[in-house]
């Protein structure tokens, strides 16, 4: 029976039954996480900070939480409530809405014996990898069995919980309490996200207590927002002078962090001799969508699939060992344009804060080079667009593109011949005006769903991998043999890299041949044929396109010049997954991870492939050097370009 007449705190029951019990389980979990790190971590001194911080964050994610039954009940009619269907279909999500608070829980807990931290990055990167996490997760504990425990702990909180609910069921609601209930769905997420902030944690002098304190469905968002994964908080450090001394050793030219300094443009640009009988005007950076290496006949294939590459590299120079530093188009493009180590987390393209850094861009644009980063897909996609516009970059993607040059285009992009006819009409005119540019173009046919256009090689659309390896080859040579009527054509050096590898699918965590990746540097006339043997890095090409243009500004980056005449290369690369953070130099891959763990492979020079080995005090300390510095560079705002005038 509805009863006609209701309290003033009767709108506000369900809700606040809500966020006592949502309150009731993050408090348990918090005193439970406590007690598991014992007093001897974590003072109880220490205790009262915790439990008041950890109120806050607690009531910030209640907050929004109950907001969906704020409206629910504003929204609900009078007439329903009392109906026996609707009583069921309540009991129901309230039951639902408590086994997804318990598993939360019940999540938190193994995240935290782990890691001992709520959730971070990890976490998200466990979103992203979930065919690895789900089947680690169902070899490492019985999950039928802890479901239906949860479910059955669900079911009873709901018997408990049955009587307040039929009660919740008899009130009629006014109209002024339906507004009032409007106005808090909207007002307690809002305040929830405009109060607190996921750096509040900090302060209380202890690692351990500022986790505690607190919320993992608070992080996780944060996590998402803010893309990062900090080094200090979970990996091997040093002290930052120790780690500029050991750059410095290796010959490294970019500034010590401690100074910050950019040393100014121009004043001292690159002289090394270059294995070239002239310095290039221009230069074509082709950055190829997951070629790896074992695509291409030069390297070891016997498919045939990329004869047009395969005769680039004969006729140019084919660099035998270069290695991608990640697994996705966007840890490519840092690399390729930033120069810099994968700090850990998502790569510096999609966080916040990343204007104005010392791209090639940035370096460029002020020397009289137009740089351009051309793009066959929507641009916003993964902050591409941002990001090179932000960096000194002239965009061009899909958009820009006239619908009557497209004759092929799918999900990612347009086909990659189209992208190229239109780089030739935008590149020769600007070559008219005499200036010099550098353009980066970004391909994507290479990509599910291996779709192009047909008559163009011998295998039908969709081809799978196979066959969209085989279009790309078409196109890129298509491109060159088009570009090659080109006045600019002489004066140009085409630069051919793979953004990362088709999978990294392997025994270790970091199999080194998922990171293999071509690049061939073509001009006839310009760069005769030869072979580089030299392992090297994705990041060593931005200083290297600097240096080869004659421009000043390599000593920008971390990475290092191919071709310095008075530096012996160091032979190592970078490898990474957003967690493992990977340093091969020789035969050795020195791997660090989260909870400051370090683990050393030794790397077969033929196949590959990895074994455990003795971790190598000296390979540790300058893999820390390397991603300790870079990544404290980024956040520290140490990356970015300095303003005219020093301001």
């Amino acid at each position: 029976m509805l009863h006609s007449r209701s309290s003033v705190l009767a709108p506000a029951r369900l809700p606040l039954l809500i966020v006592l019990v949502w309150m009731g389980v993050f408090t348990a979990l918090r005193l439970g996480l406590a007690l598991s790190v014992g007093t001897a971590s974590v003072p109880f001194a220490l205790w009262p900070g915790i439990f008041a911080k950890g109120l806050m964050f607690d009531m910030a994610v209640a907050a929004i939480a109950v907001a969906p039954v704020c409206a629910y009940e504003a929204l609900l009619p009078n007439g329903w409530r009392g109906q026996r269907w609707h009583r069921v279909l309540r009991t129901v999500w309230v039951w639902f809405a408590l086994l997804v608070m318990l598993i939360a829980a019940a999540s938190e807990v193994t995240f935290w014996v782990e890691f001992s931290t709520r959730f971070n990055f990890i976490a998200v990167d466990y979103l992203i990898y979930t065919q690895e996490v789900i089947g680690n997760i169902r070899q490492s504990y019985p999950i039928p069995a802890i479901m239906l425990g949860l479910a059955s702990l669900a079911a009873l909180l709901s018997f408990f919980l049955h009587s307040f609910l039929k009660r919740a069921n008899e009130h009629v609601f006014s109209g002024g309490q339906r507004v009032a209930l409007g106005l808090a769905a909207i007002v307690l997420p809002t305040c929830s996200l405009l109060l607190t902030n996921v750096d509040q944690m900090q302060g209380l002098g202890n690692a351990y207590a500022d986790e505690l304190s607190g919320n993992g469905l608070f992080t996780l968002a944060a996590a998402m927002r803010r893309n990062e994964l900090d080094y200090d908080k979970f990996y091997r450090t040093m002290p930052q002078a120790q780690a500029d001394a050991i750059l410095k050793g290796m010959d490294v030219e970019r500034q010590p962090l401690s100074e910050a300094i950019h040393p100014p443009l121009g004043e001292d640009p690159a002289d090394d001799p270059l294995p070239f009988t002239r310095r290039p005007k221009n230069v074509v950076l082709i950055s190829v969508e997951s070629l790896s290496a074992a695509f291409m006949d030069t390297y070891g294939s016997t498919k045939h699939l990329t004869p047009r590459l395969d005769a680039l590299a004969r006729e140019g120079m084919m660099f035998e060992h270069m290695y991608a530093t990640g697994t996705r188009t966007v840890r490519g493009l840092e690399s390729l344009s930033l120069g810099t180590p994968p700090v850990p987390g998502q790569a510096i393209v999609r966080r916040p804060n990343n204007e104005h850094l010392a791209t090639l861009g940035e370096i460029l644009k002020p020397q009289n080079v137009e740089s351009y980063f051309f793009y066959g897909g929507y641009g916003y996609f993964d902050n591409m667009n941002a990001y090179f516009d932000a960096n000194g970059y002239k965009v061009i993607d899909r958009t820009d593109i006239p619908k009557a040059d497209v004759v092929f285009e799918n999900v990612w992009g347009v086909a990659d011949e189209v992208l190229f006819n239109h780089a030739i009409k935008t590149l020769t005119a600007e070559a008219k005006a005499d200036k010099p540019f550098f353009a980066h173009i970004m391909t994507t046919s290479n990509h599910r769903p291996y779709t192009y256009p047909d008559g163009r090689i011998d295998v039908k659309s969709p081809g799978g991998r196979d066959g969209a390896v085989k279009y790309t080859d078409y196109a890129i040579g298509k491109f060159i043999d088009d570009a090659r009527s080109q006045p600019w054509f002489k004066d140009t050096l085409f630069i051919i890299i793979a953004d990362h590898c088709a999978s990294v699918a392997g025994k270790s965590k970091l199999p080194v041949d998922g990171y293999h990746i071509p690049l061939i540097f073509y001009a006839p006339g310009m760069v005769p044929p030869s072979v580089y043997k030299n392992t090297v890095s994705q990041l060593d090409l931005a200083p290297t396109i600097v240096e080869m243009m004659g421009k000043g500004g390599d000593d920008h980056f971390f990475g290092r010049p191919f071709f310095e005449a008075e530096n012996e290369n160091p032979n190592r690369a970078f490898i990474s997954n957003y967690q493992e953070l990977g340093y091969l130099r020789g035969d050795v891959l020195t791997v660090l991870l989260p909870k400051r763990k370090v683990m050393a492979y030794k790397v077969d020079p033929t196949t590959l492939a990895t074994t455990p080995t003795t971790v190598d005090e000296r390979l540790m300390n300058e893999a820390i050097a390397y991603y300790q510095t870079a990544s404290r560079a980024f956040k520290e705002g140490a990356l970015k370009m300095e303003k005219p005038g020093g301001q």
